[in-house]
C-alpha cells in the first residue's frame, strides 16, 4: 500500500448496490455509503428520499492509486449502472439516484472526462451518457444501518433482485480487479 491513498465518490443510484461491487475491488481500501452535493445541512435517509435535498446516494471510496487507477474505477462504474437516465436507475427513480463522479483532485477529473468523451464517441450506449461530473461537495456518511447492508442482508429482495446481479457482472466482467 501507498502512503497516498486517494478518495473519488461515486453515485450510481442505489449506494446499497454500489457499495457491493466495490468492497470486492484490489486496492479499494475502504468503501462508505453517504450522501453528498446537496443543498440542506446535515443528510440523512429520508430527506434525501424526497427528492428534495439535492444529494445524491453515493459511495465514498478510499483506494491506493497503485493497486487501482481511477479509470479503471470508473471503467466498473460504467458497467454496473445505467449511465444513460437521468435520475434514474431501474425502478429507482429521483435526482438522489443520478450518475455521477464527484472527483476529489484534478487528475480524477480529467481521467473522468476523458472516459466520458469515450464513452459518447463509442456507440456503446444507444442513448446519450447524463452522468455529471462534479468537484466532491458537503459529503455526508449514510446511516450505519446502510453501511455493509448487501453483506448483511444478501437474502433481502431488493439485495437479491438487483445488488447480486451486479455484484455477478463485476464478477465476471473484472476478474483481474476482484480482491484475492
Amino acid at each position: 500500500m501507498t502512503d497516498t491513498l486517494q478518495t473519488l465518490v461515486l453515485g450510481g443510484g442505489c449506494f446499497w448496490c454500489t457499495e457491493s461491487v466495490y468492497v470486492q475491488v484490489r486496492g479499494v481500501e475502504d468503501v462508505e455509503s453517504g450522501y453528498c452535493n446537496g443543498k440542506l445541512p446535515n443528510p440523512n435517509y429520508e430527506m434525501v428520499c424526497t427528492g428534495q435535498s439535492g444529494y445524491c446516494e453515493v459511495v465514498k471510496l478510499v483506494f491506493d492509486p497503485a493497486q487501482v487507477s481511477t479509470r479503471e474505477l470508473l471503467e466498473i462504474f460504467f458497467v454496473i449502472h445505467d449511465p444513460t437516465t437521468l435520475n434514474r436507475q431501474g425502478n429507482d427513480t429521483g435526482t438522489q439516484y443520478r450518475s455521477g463522479i464527484y472527483f476529489t483532485t484534478p487528475e480524477q477529473e480529467q481521467v473522468a472526462k476523458d472516459v466520458l468523451a469515450e464513452l459518447s464517441t463509442s456507440g456503446h450506449y444507444s442513448s446519450p451518457v447524463v452522468t455529471e461530473v462534479l468537484p466532491l461537495k458537503d459529503y455526508a456518511a449514510a446511516e450505519d444501518y446502510h453501511q455493509d447492508f448487501f453483506a448483511r442482508n444478501p437474502n433481502q429482495g431488493y439485495c437479491m433482485a438487483v445488488a447480486a446481479p451486479k455484484v455477478a457482472k463485476f464478477r465476471k466482467t473484472f476478474a483481474r480487479l476482484q480482491k484475492q
